[in-house]
């Protein structure tokens, strides 16, 4: 299957879930059942468009235990980052080297990428571990993840957990500039890091979760 085919398939999914989302849903609504079933069909698109043991296919894991909403809501995060990441050609260069049976973790295929030469992969998988780590924080602590139906950017959820004292400001500043290199590396400003920089972004993302486990 061409690229433009799996980005057009998990378009229309991603369309059709965007929409129940944006309604206010209530127990009891028909519409929870559809969103149930539009979460099955995403997981099911993002299992079938890459391989067994995928690093997307371990986030799936992280929201099975959701409710109807919130499931679709981590399955259209999930199916987003692929699609970005098919869009961006991470799939056709690395993909012989991101084995979840090879690395144990998303921050060991980073740094196995980062080591073959592939920063640029390396900063969008950990800025993808970050923001899922976020988000997991938010649940943890009870800080909402979307906002009138519509998940809630990482950036977003970065100054909710510190208004809600997870962390400090300092903390809060940091998660702010590892962000903007993963979203330099998502839109190909590769010039404006280096090599180095994300070598810092990985460990500094692996001691942040250590700190702030969700």
């Amino acid at each position: 299957m061409a690229i433009e085919d799996m980005v057009k398939q998990l378009d229309e999914l991603i369309e059709k879930a965007e929409k129940i989302l944006g309604k206010r849903l209530v127990y009891g609504d028909p519409e929870l059942g559809e969103a149930e079933i539009l979460a099955n069909r995403l997981e099911t698109a993002v299992t079938r468009l890459t391989m067994q043991g995928s690093m997307y296919g371990q986030q799936l894991k992280r929201g099975s235990g959701y409710s109807s909403e919130g499931r679709l809501q981590h399955n259209v995060q999930v199916a987003t980052t692929l699609r970005d990441d098919l869009n961006a050609g991470w799939t056709e260069t690395v993909v012989e080297l991101v084995h979840a049976d090879t690395y144990s973790d998303y921050l060991e295929m980073a740094e196995a990428l980062l080591n073959k030469g592939y920063k640029d992969a390396a900063a969008v998988i950990t800025g993808t571990s970050l923001e899922v780590h976020v988000r997991a924080l938010c649940v943890k602590n009870h800080v909402p993840i979307a906002v009138a139906g519509r998940p809630k950017k990482a950036d977003t959820m970065n100054g909710d957990l510190k208004k809600a004292g997870v962390y400090d400001g300092l903390q809060q500043k940091q998660l702010t500039t590892w962000m903007d290199l993963r979203n330099k590396a998502a839109h190909g400003d590769y010039a404006s890091y280096d090599k180095d920089q994300v070598g810092a972004f990985i460990d500094g993302v692996r001691a942040f979760m250590m700190k702030y486990p969700a």
